[in-house]
């Protein structure tokens, strides 16, 4: 499927561009988001969703595989793959600014293709829920180029706009560091599907998530038998 988002950060474009080249500052504004390795165009990480009792955690990598620095467009092609399960996540991301004054407009437009529980959920709320985290990353974005410390939008740094339109579906260096600027994330810090997802949306979720709190119940169920048949 594809996404499509729009925001506008205060900042004038060249420093926007400069932003979104650094992939260290960008994941620390990604909800959900942990960025383990960077090496030269390429990076890894990990990305948390949570869905009322379960976790999902898609460990993966990224490169971007176009800069045009003359137009402001970036892309980056992504994959992962869950860590305890078969579902996979793989996306074409392509970002486009455009300099409006002193504030930057940003296009954000994701083929997107899900296998798995999140699939599940469909289309409609896969949308809704891309647009809560688009407007959560604006704001952090926003904070983060107002070199604010405290991960919340700094005062007047983002005007922000979110637009989300899913379209018609689709198919979807020696720089090498350590990303020692982001400690490890507490399941806390997982993607919340029923906290971004507003009231039609869990109208959809319910029944998927009176299935998936069945099979939650049902395995630990298990593992409590198997532990006093060991005992």
């Amino acid at each position: 499927m594809q996404l499509e988002n729009r925001f506008t950060v205060a900042a004038p474009i060249d420093e926007a561009w400069r932003v979104l080249l650094d992939i260290d500052r960008v994941a620390k504004c990604m909800p959900g988001a942990t960025l383990d390795s960077v090496d030269g165009d390429e990076f890894t990480g990990r990305v948390k969703v949570k869905v009322g009792p379960i976790v999902i955690t898609y460990q993966g990598s990224a490169r971007f595989v176009e800069k045009d620095e003359g137009a402001r467009r970036a892309v980056i092609d992504a994959s992962g793959k869950e860590s305890r399960g078969s579902g996979t996540a793989k996306a074409t991301v392509t970002t486009d600014l455009v300099a409006r004054g002193e504030e930057t407009d940003v296009h954000v437009v994701t083929d997107l293709n899900i296998t798995g529980r999140p699939a599940q959920f469909g289309r409609g709320v896969i949308a809704d829920v891309a647009g809560s985290l688009t407007a959560k990353f604006a704001d952090a974005l926003a904070a983060e180029l107002a070199g604010s410390e405290e991960g919340g939008p700094g005062e007047g740094a983002v005007a922000a706009t979110d637009t989300t339109a899913p379209r018609a579906a689709s198919g979807s260096s020696t720089d090498h560091r350590p990303a020692g600027a982001h400690a490890e994330r507490s399941e806390n810090d997982a993607i919340d599907l029923l906290g971004v997802s507003a009231g039609p949306a869990l109208k959809r979720l319910a029944p998927v998530l009176a299935a998936l709190g069945a099979l939650a119940l049902a395995m630990r169920l298990r593992r409590r038998r198997r532990a006093r048949r060991q005992s």
